[in-house]
């Protein structure tokens, strides 16, 4: 594994950490915000592992589905897991009034979850 994909899985680990103390104390945005990031830096592991990277989210997405989710590497849910966090991690950070539930919150985290290890037990092979 290259140093910079450790790093980044390194990273995600942090993310999800944050994740679950903004969850347990009833900071849902911020909580599914650092779950969405959790993913997003988990996805840039795999491309680090490639020697690939990209400047926007919606290109490293695009790429991850293209790549790994077309060619059935990664299950098809895992897309939608993305495609959900970057929506409502775009909803939490920029809509004035969104709200964000404990349930949307625990949904991101557990997602999250699922992903990282998902990845990581791919990398690790």
């Amino acid at each position: 594994m290259l140093d910079l994909t450790k790093y980044r899985l390194d990273r995600a680990t942090e993310f999800l950490s944050a994740s679950k103390i903004m969850l347990e104390n009833n900071c849902y945005k911020d909580s599914i915000n650092r779950s969405y990031y959790a993913i997003f830096t988990t996805i840039r592991a795999i491309l680090a592992e490639n020697e690939i990277d990209f400047k926007k989210h919606s290109v490293v997405i695009s790429y991850f589905r293209q790549h790994y989710i077309k060619t059935k590497i990664f299950d098809v849910k895992f897309s939608q897991y993305v495609g959900d966090a970057f929506e409502i991690r775009n909803n939490c950070d920029y809509e004035d009034f969104y709200i964000a539930s404990r349930e949307d919150a625990e949904t991101q985290y557990n997602n999250a979850v699922e992903f990282y290890d998902a990845v990581k037990n791919f990398l690790e092979k």
